[in-house]
């Protein structure tokens, strides 16, 4: 059972990032993809406009995800290029994609909810 303090509820319940459910449940087995997701959902539900993240350094996408075992690069870019193809199965128009440069991810403005059919 995870216990939320009061504050961090009101924060979560006042502010909503929209996301797919049904994806998270399909992720839920595979903890970094569903710890990339979560944040591409937010991070492009925030995006005004199309955003290159760094990959590495201080404020770069493996210091983001948290965890050490990533900081060779090649090692990191092959799991995110896996990662971002399992997400692209649950949520196809998301729109982040490794640069050329392969030291960037590119992001764009979207929301992760899939739209259900009638």
């Amino acid at each position: 059972m995870i216990v939320l303090s009061d504050e961090f509820y009101a924060e979560i319940r006042d502010h909503p990032i929209p996301t797919d459910i049904d994806a998270v449940k399909v992720l839920a087995s595979a903890p970094a993809v569903l710890d990339l997701f979560m944040w591409l959902a937010y991070r492009c539900f925030l995006s005004k406009r199309e955003e290159r993240i760094p990959l590495f350094g201080a404020f770069g996408l493996t210091a983001q995800l948290g965890s050490v075992e990533y900081t060779r690069p090649r090692r990191f870019r092959a799991m995110l290029e896996q990662w971002l193809a399992t997400i692209h199965l649950v949520w196809p128009e998301c729109p982040a994609k490794i640069c050329p440069d392969g030291l960037h991810l590119r992001v764009a403005p979207a929301k992760a909810v899939l739209e259900k059919e009638a």
